[in-house]
């Protein structure tokens, strides 16, 4: 394996890459095991990529393959996501949402959707007839509809920035302006660690040797896997990348909950959601893209609307011309691309790769906000192990 220049090293005890959601997530949950914790982001602040860029909602944990990690993960960390935002005073709601069958053919995925949430632990779905769904959102267009009470909206930046505290106040710390290059296991000298090549801004580069590594590098996750030395090519999965345009509404929108139609390939589908002040989104739609980093990543084509409208009409017809304007967009951190399966979290400690001290986190899309504090715990606990 490859050695670093010993005149260069810093001894820490963890590192985790990425200060978006997930990776605060983390970094809170090992400093609150008693770890010291250096939470490294490229960027100049926490949580300016896939975390800001995304629908807030909590979701209910319904469309996920029984037994796999997004499903047990978004059901276990909806709970304690509700508990920890009102605890800690983080703005949600738990507003509900429905899932609405646009034809009579889709009525038997509504059922189909149920039973495999019920699987998952989620029991609490509704399937209600149009009468029953006009009566709770008199503008819905529909022939049935799942009514999902447990689904809601959250605050994100507000919830980063009190996992970013709770870190802090258990002696964490958050570097920003600080992108790592590589990482380097290091089988010498004893006990086996792992070197963090920083390129902080404005100065010579760091190494840091840590005894637990987290890549929680989102969108950027797969491609520090590949610059990681002594971590075999098999274990690094292809990384795709969804782009979902989001379109905002002018004026205020006739509904209380959020309407989802019948999941589609690569997605939820163009869905209404809500903001904490009422505001109505559309979107995300799926526009696979080449790179996260293009300097147009994350402008949104207006004329990419003019198929919102059609889409939005098939539950609310009444969509006024002209209502939909430009949003913003968000890329999904994917490990499978067009036409595949959707994959799962990937969590990756040393039982898979070998490399002692490493976790890589892969393919942690949405639920991932949902999931975040699940996943911290997941996360500590497999740190837990490797230091045991």
């Amino acid at each position: 394996m490859s050695q670093t220049d010993e005149a260069n090293v810093e001894a820490v005890d963890a590192v985790v890459i990425g200060a978006g959601v997930v990776g605060l997530a983390v970094a809170r949950a090992l400093a609150l095991a008693g770890r010291e914790v250096m939470l490294l982001e490229a960027a100049d602040a926490f949580g300016t990529g896939t975390s800001a860029r995304n629908s807030e909602v909590i979701h209910a944990g319904i469309y996920y393959p029984a037994g796999s990690l997004k499903a047990r993960l978004c059901v276990q960390g909806k709970e304690q996501l509700y508990a920890y935002c009102a605890e800690r005073g983080v703005a949600h709601q738990r507003c509900g949402k429905l899932i609405v069958a646009t034809s009579a053919a889709q009525v038997d995925e509504l059922r189909a959707i149920q039973q495999r949430a019920a699987a998952n632990g989620v029991n609490d779905l509704r399937l209600i007839s149009a009468d029953e769904a006009r009566a709770l959102e008199p503008a819905l267009a529909c022939h049935a509809a799942l009514l999902s009470p447990s689904t809601g909206i959250v605050d994100s930046h507000g919830l980063m920035l009190s996992l970013l505290g709770d870190m802090e106040n258990a002696g964490g710390m958050l570097a920003v302006n600080s992108k790592v290059n590589r990482l380097v296991a290091q089988a010498a000298p004893a006990p086996a660690a792992i070197d963090v090549i920083v390129d902080a801004e404005g100065a010579q580069a760091t190494v840091l040797r840590a005894r637990t590594v987290v890549n929680a590098a989102g969108l950027h996750a797969p491609a520090l896997a590949a610059a990681t030395h002594g971590l075999d090519a098999r274990h690094v999965p292809t990384a795709y990348f969804a782009k979902g345009n989001y379109f905002t509404l002018s004026g205020r929108a006739p509904f209380s909950r959020l309407i989802y139609p019948v999941p589609e390939p690569g997605g939820l589908g163009v869905h209404l959601t809500l903001d904490l002040g009422g505001q109505a989104k559309f979107g995300p739609d799926v526009q696979w893209v080449d790179s996260p980093d293009a300097p147009d990543a994350y402008l949104v084509d207006p004329r990419r609307g003019d198929g919102f409208y059609a889409e939005v009409r098939r539950y609310w017809p009444a969509l006024p011309d002209g209502a939909l304007q430009a949003g913003y967009a968000g890329i999904r951190p994917k490990i499978s691309g067009p036409g595949q399966p959707a994959a799962d979290f990937v969590i990756q400690g040393p039982a898979e790769h070998g490399i002692t001290g490493l976790v890589n986190l892969f393919g942690i899309e949405s639920p991932g906000l949902t999931s975040c504090l699940a996943i911290g715990d997941w996360v500590a606990r497999i740190a837990t192990d490797i230091q045991s």
